[in-house]
Parts: C-alpha cells; sequence; structure tokens
C-alpha cells in the first residue's frame, strides 16, 4: 500500500514538473511570436509566426495534459489499457503538432534551398501537406481500431506493432528531413563569400538545429518501440519528454530567438 502511495507521489512530482517547464518553454514561444508580430504587425502569418504558434499550441497541450491528467500519463501509447482514443488526442496528438512544427522548418530550408538553386518549388508544399495528412490520419484510423478491437487480445497485439512502427516511421521522416535538407543548406552557406555578412551566423543556425533536431527525431523514433514492449519505470518516461521534446524545444528556441529584421520600401535589410 505504501509502495503504490509512493508510486503515485513520484508520478505526481514528475507530472507538475513536467507540465511546469512546458509552461516556460510555451510563455517563451508565445512572447516570441508576440515580439515577431509587433516587429512586422503588416504582414500576416510567415513562416517564423506560424512556427512559433505551432510551438506554442503543442507545448501548452503538454503542459496540461500533465498539469490536468498527472496520474494517467505514464502509459504505453501503443497499446494504452483503457480509452486509446483518449490516450490518443492527449499523448500523441500534441505530439504531432511537435512534429508538424518541426517540419515546417524543413519545407521553409527546403524552399530556401531550391530558390537558391534555381529547383522547381511547387512540389514542397503539397508535398508537406500530403506527408502531414498521412501522419495524422495512420495513428488516429490505429486508435480507432483499437477501441473498436479493445476485447480482441490477438488485434490488440497486431495494432500495437502497427502503432509503434508507424510512430516510429513519422520520427524517421523528419530526422530524414532534418539531415537531408539541413546538410544541404549548410554545405550551400558554406560555400558563400568568407565576407558575407551574417554567414558565420546562419550556419551556426542551421548547423545547430538541423543536428539536434536529427538526433532528436532519430532517437525518439528507437525509443518509440522501446516503450512499447520493454516494461520502463516513471524515471525512464520523465527522462523520454525531457530529452526528445523540452531540452531540444529549449535549445531550438534560444538559437531562433533572433527577430527578422525590419522591413523598408526596398523590402529586408541585409542581415547583420
Amino acid at each position: 500500500m505504501l509502495e503504490a502511495e509512493g508510486e503515485a507521489g513520484r508520478m505526481d512530482v514528475y507530472a507538475y514538473t513536467l507540465a511546469g517547464f512546458y509552461l516556460v518553454l510555451a510563455g517563451i514561444a508565445l512572447v516570441q511570436l508576440l515580439r515577431i508580430q509587433l516587429r512586422l504587425p503588416e504582414y500576416g502569418w510567415t513562416t517564423q509566426k506560424v512556427f512559433h504558434l505551432l510551438n506554442v499550441l503543442c507545448l501548452f497541450a503538454r503542459a496540461a495534459l500533465f498539469g490536468v491528467f498527472h496520474d494517467q500519463w505514464a502509459v504505453d501509447t501503443s497499446d494504452p489499457p483503457e480509452r486509446p482514443l483518449f490516450y490518443f488526442f492527449s499523448i500523441l496528438f500534441p505530439g504531432q503538432i511537435y512534429y508538424t512544427t518541426y517540419t515546417l522548418l524543413i519545407l521553409f530550408w527546403a524552399e530556401i534551398y531550391h530558390q537558391a538553386r534555381s529547383l522547381p518549388l511547387k512540389y514542397l508544399r503539397p508535398a508537406f501537406l500530403a506527408v502531414n495528412i498521412v501522419v495524422y490520419v495512420v495513428p488516429v484510423a490505429i486508435a480507432i481500431a483499437q477501441t473498436v478491437e479493445s476485447d480482441n487480445p490477438q488485434a490488440r497485439h497486431i495494432l500495437k506493432y502497427a502503432m509503434a512502427s508507424a510512430m516510429s516511421m513519422v520520427w524517421l521522416s523528419a530526422a530524414a528531413g532534418f539531415a537531408f535538407y539541413g546538410g544541404k543548406l549548410f554545405m550551400m552557406l558554406r560555400l558563400f563569400p568568407l565576407e558575407s555578412k551574417g554567414r558565420r551566423k546562419k550556419l551556426q543556425e542551421v548547423g545547430i538545429v538541423a543536428g539536434v533536431s536529427t538526433v532528436c527525431f532519430v532517437s525518439r523514433a528507437a525509443l518509440e518501440p522501446t516503450l512499447a514492449f520493454i516494461e520502463c519505470s516513471l524515471s525512464v518516461h520523465f527522462a523520454y519528454f525531457i530529452a526528445v521534446e523540452i531540452l531540444p524545444v529549449a535549445i531550438i528556441l534560444f538559437v531562433l530567438r533572433k527577430l527578422p529584421p525590419k522591413r523598408t520600401a526596398e523590402g529586408y535589410h541585409i542581415i547583420r
């Protein structure tokens, strides 16, 4: 009895700690979004604004999960014990918003690279949209099937493999995007003349964001089946969210903290 109470107490402490971290990061992303809007109030939803807005939504959703459902978060999301759709929308869905947030950054880099190399752009946004539709539809379809087949152990076992595999592929696709376009953009920037203003700053920015994101998503892809098929302690679940979301988001928000240059009648000022 005492051991169970101690476990519940630790779960609450971990949950409220994670909620606090996510709230702080959400506040930072919201402040950055407001700063960008005040800098460029005359322009609509630029990629940078949408990126920070999605960060705010994802991070506040995570904070709500750990703050409200502080005793229900440490479960196997590939095969939840009950209410698969509840766990999908409370745990997996914010992760999908996280995926969209950072693949939007990949799209931004891809457009820069294609423009610089005079490559076609028309397929990039449709591809981004199509990939994200698949990323949302496939897991929710599996969650619905889990709900329907909740009393069928054999079907649940198959669907558990399906969910773990699908989510691993989701994270691997993001890692591949960051490695490919982050690497391409990094190498392109290295070819700029040494006297180019902002070259070193942009090299560092692209290198850090691409490196951190690639490692984060590869780690997440590897940990997905681990958490699904190996019984893990509360500490492991806690460390999972710290390692694959909180630390990467904190680093990336810090790296991308610079405001966009003000526009003049002639366009942007030179990057300094």
